[in-house]
């Protein structure tokens, strides 16, 4: 016979296995059924994805069976291919249609490749292979901190070709003017040549043999939109302060795909455990509480031992502090190794992070 607490306990689906997905999966785990859909077999630190790209790591993939194993969470290896939220359930491409009580849409963003033959960074691996092969000459196009970070870890890696970084824009443009002095001395030292305001259509409008496009990330929100959520103007999932569709409050939404915060997992993680808490609250019969997250840093790694810690305001604007060199190069990959970690205590302790600054 199922037992009281057990009728209580509500379907939760979880579309995503990233940072925001895996955050909201393993704190709901201990409390609800969850189903946790993602054609991938491992959650990838996309954050290290131009280190892999240059060859500084094999992989940033951990097996998602190690990282779920013993929370409980159903993982169902499907692209979700549409969402009926009138019906409440979910299509996958296996033709299964999956039900839920409430559902978590954390899909996150992608780089879309323009051109034939153009890399992104999603295509780490592939990217690796083609350098190893011979990279001749290499052309990086959009100058946001992804494309900075993948510029910079090519042509440290890669010594013997030109590295170019062609942008739109300005280099850097959230940052402060001593932040983008710095972005452009480093790139400058190790020998990227930097075209700002050159607007690219396409990847076959450059001049390169390898061209890594990584400009202008897109919401993953086709399934939304096709199901009538309510988007913003950047095509993100409009969200109250908990994290519930504007449209469908059955629905929350965190991470690249949900509106409010600039991409990032430094956002990903905070939204993804505010998604659950107020599914949890709302269980419980309490009005969830507010997101209550701020911006403290931006940090950019500028090779192996270079790096950029940009001090921000709570809205992500810039200060005038920076911190540079090797210690902001230390800075960095500590931050970056402490949000896996973040990840890891999810899976083991996910009572512990409702607790933690910025996992509220």
């Amino acid at each position: 016979m199922t037992s009281p607490h057990e009728q209580r306990k509500q379907r939760i689906l979880v579309l995503g296995a990233g940072y925001a997905g895996l955050m909201a999966s393993l704190r709901l785990a201990p409390h609800h059924h969850v189903t946790l859909v993602s054609p991938a077999a491992h959650f990838s630190e996309r954050i290290r994805w131009h280190e892999r790209a240059a060859g500084g790591r094999e992989t940033t993939d951990h097996p998602l069976t190690k990282l779920i194993r013993g929370t409980g969470i159903d993982h169902v290896a499907a692209h979700a291919t549409a969402l009926d939220p009138d019906a409440r359930h979910v299509t996958v491409d296996d033709g299964r249609r999956l039900r839920y009580d409430r559902l978590v849409y954390t899909l996150g963003s992608r780089t879309r490749p323009h051109g034939t033959g153009v890399y992104t960074p999603e295509d780490a691996a592939g990217l690796r292979k083609r350098l190893l092969d011979g990279a001749g000459s290499l052309a990086v196009v959009g100058g946001g901190l992804t494309g900075v970070e993948m510029a910079a870890e090519l042509a440290e890696s890669y010594p013997g070709p030109q590295v170019r970084l062609i942008t739109a824009g300005h280099v850097g443009t959230g940052l402060s003017d001593r932040g983008r002095a710095h972005v452009q001395a480093a790139l400058s030292a190790l020998g990227v040549q930097v075209e700002e305001g050159r607007r690219i259509p396409s990847g076959d409008d450059v001049d390169a043999d390898v061209v890594v496009w990584t400009a202008a990330p897109s919401p993953n929100t086709d399934l939304a939109a096709a199901a009538g959520l309510a988007l913003d103007e950047k095509d993100r999932i409009r969200v109250d302060t908990a994290q519930r569709s504007v449209s469908h409050p059955e629905i929350l939404a965190a991470g690249d795909a949900a509106a409010g915060l600039r991409m990032s997992c430094a956002a990903a993680l905070p939204t993804g455990s505010r998604a659950a808490s107020t599914v949890l609250s709302e269980a419980r019969g309490r009005e969830p509480g507010a997101l209550k997250y701020r911006f403290f840093v931006q940090c950019v790694s500028l090779g192996r031992r270079e790096g950029l810690v940009q001090f921000v305001h709570g809205d992500d604007t810039p200060r005038n502090r920076v911190l540079t060199g090797r210690r902001a190069a230390w800075a960095k990959e500590r931050i970056v190794r402490s949000t896996f970690s973040v990840v890891k205590l999810a899976a083991r302790r996910p009572n512990l992070l409702g607790h933690l600054p910025g996992t509220n």
